[in-house]
């Protein structure tokens, strides 16, 4: 049975992509009539900014004879190929042949994909049509919000493994000290959304905890929630004021993890709530920090393989069940994975091998009765 989560058919998959939004390049990096380079996830693209300022993403190569198209020239909302100057509309549609006077009684039509621009990030739908919305911190899901980029890395793991590390509750006692031991309980919000919450409090042990839990009416305050097994967002800190850090991470070629860090906050108007924002964006940051530094040397070396699963690793194991349910797609280096493929076993095993939701669920119900 512990085979199916040692072999699983999406998570930690190299050739298995989740159909959904991934970050492509920062927001500043793409000008107005600016066309660029771009592979994600092995897909190679033509992604340029338009006089609209709206972006748009096509395949790399014109369907003439093949010249990448990011070499050519942004004309308008349009973009015109450097070779034999052959002009694509914004949807992608040949309509114009400069050695011809009409594109008339020839076919041919660029592939496009869907674009959005957020958190200071341009995002990419791996697929003709986005079937959700972006994801989100979910405290700020209805909110506007003010966010600041950390710099682009490269971690030598896959972003599967990432992401577990943030759930992974055990190791913030043996590599972060951390002095509460966290329950995570998840929640599935959708396909492919879920959310893990703690709902320890901070205990009375010492001075410290003391201190640390006056800040708290209630369970110390520390959720992630993910997106596409991929992007996952953090929500920490005090109950007076919330921390939130969106990990943005897609896949390359050699299984490493491409992350992009999104610190983000609610907007606040004026004058004073922008240099409040500016401050509050710095120190998430700064906590941020914190809890990567521990983490990154693992990441150089890990090589990850689930052989001896125990009762703490619930809330991974549940990443890796809801994983598993995802919806896959021909994108660059990955095919799609047949659902029916995917072993029944696994999506079973957790209540296999730990028994273990009823008493999740009875020791949230008592706390909630408590409060």
């Amino acid at each position: 049975m512990s085979k199916s989560l040692e072999n699983p058919k999406v998570f930690n998959q190299t050739n298995s992509i989740i159909e959904g939004w991934y970050w492509a390049l920062q927001s500043h990096e793409l000008k107005r009539g600016q066309v660029k380079h771009a592979e994600i996830m092995g897909k190679k693209l033509a992604i340029f900014r338009g006089k609209d300022n709206k972006v748009r993403a096509f395949d790399a190569f014109c369907p003439h004879m093949g010249a990448h198209l990011a070499e050519g020239k942004v004309e308008g909302n349009e973009l015109r190929c450097f070779f034999h100057h052959w002009k694509y509309s914004a949807d992608g549609e040949l309509n114009d042949i400069p050695c011809r006077k009409h594109a008339q009684n020839v076919s041919a039509k660029v592939e496009t994909y869907p674009i959005e621009e957020s958190f200071g990030l341009i995002w990419i739908w791996t697929g003709k049509t986005a079937k959700r919305g972006l994801p989100y911190a979910p405290e700020l899901k209805d909110f506007d919000t003010d966010s600041m980029l950390g710099k682009p890395y490269v971690k030598e793991c896959h972003p599967n493994v990432m992401m577990i590390n943030a759930i992974d509750a055990h190791h913030f006692s043996s590599v972060h000290k951390l002095p509460v031991n966290l329950e995570l309980i998840p929640n599935v919000i959708d396909q492919n959304t879920i959310e893990f919450s703690n709902i320890t409090k901070v205990p009375e042990s010492s001075l410290l905890t003391r201190f640390i839990g006056l800040f708290y009416n209630g369970p110390l305050t520390y959720s992630l929630c993910y997106h596409n097994a991929t992007t996952g967002t953090v929500t920490l800190g005090p109950d007076f004021l919330h921390f939130y850090i969106m990990f943005a991470i897609r896949s390359n070629e050699k299984g490493q993890a491409e992350g992009q860090t999104v610190l983000l906050t609610k907007k606040r108007k004026g004058i004073l709530g922008k240099v409040f924002n500016s401050i509050i964006l710095r120190a998430t940051r700064i906590v941020g920090n914190y809890f990567a530094k521990g983490d990154t040397e693992v990441f150089k070396t890990i090589n990850f393989k689930f052989k001896t699963p125990i009762r703490e690793d619930y809330p991974i194991i549940k990443f890796i069940q809801h994983a598993e349910k995802q919806e896959t797609c021909n994108w660059g280096y990955a095919k799609k994975v047949d659902a029916q493929s995917i072993d029944a076993n696994q999506l079973n095993f957790i209540n296999q091998l730990l028994n273990h939701s009823s008493e999740i669920n009875t020791k949230l119900e008592t706390e909630n009765t408590e409060q």
